[in-house]
């Protein structure tokens, strides 16, 4: 069983209303926080930015994320970034959680969209958690939490920005912590 943890948030591109005709919402970052489960800590932590093919950093975008065009432009392509997480974090093998289930569908779509090899192996949801909905179950909520209203309800605090992949991949990992340490995060292998 693997100690280590991989703790994945993204941000795509996205738009107020409706996406521009021809546009679809790719991935523009991957954060990234490694997790040793059984020292219970969080080991090291990654931002991964993304150059989109088939739509551009829209304003309301960039006042969401405060990622733009020409940060994102400088990024690595889809392709790329999961032949990153594959290399240089297993993420073929190694367990990964994310808040909710969008991270995962996202991927999925993704690397069908671009014929690219999803990077976490088959199924899609063979290695994932949900850690919003352990989080759910944990704290005996009827309605799963944002990220932002857990980090609350666990105590802890919103460290960096809300919704940059990074820093939310560092904070979702503080809940995966404190899951593990309340003895209601499931066992990996």
């Amino acid at each position: 069983m693997s100690a280590l943890l991989n703790v994945i948030d993204v941000e795509a591109t996205c738009w107020e209303g409706q996406p521009p005709p021809g546009a679809v919402s790719e991935i523009i970052e991957i954060g990234l926080t490694v997790v040793d489960v059984a020292a219970r800590r969080r080991v090291s932590r990654h931002g991964i930015l993304v150059r989109p093919a088939r739509s551009t950093v829209s304003d309301f975008c960039t006042e969401l994320t405060g990622l733009t065009q020409s940060e994102v432009d400088g990024g690595v392509s889809f392709a790329d970034a999961c032949r990153i997480l594959t290399g240089e974090y297993a993420a073929g093998t190694r367990p990964w959680a994310s808040w909710g289930e969008y991270d995962r569908r996202q991927f999925a779509r993704q690397s069908r969209a671009d014929g690219v090899e999803y990077p976490f192996g088959h199924p899609t949801e063979r290695l994932h958690t949900n850690a919003k909905a352990v989080f759910a179950t944990a704290y005996g909520l009827r309605r799963r939490a944002g990220m932002a209203g857990a980090l609350d309800l666990a105590g802890l605090p919103l460290e960096g920005r809300h919704h940059r992949g990074e820093d939310d991949a560092w904070n979702i990992a503080a809940l995966v912590l404190d899951l593990v340490d309340r003895g209601a995060w499931p066992a990996t292998t």
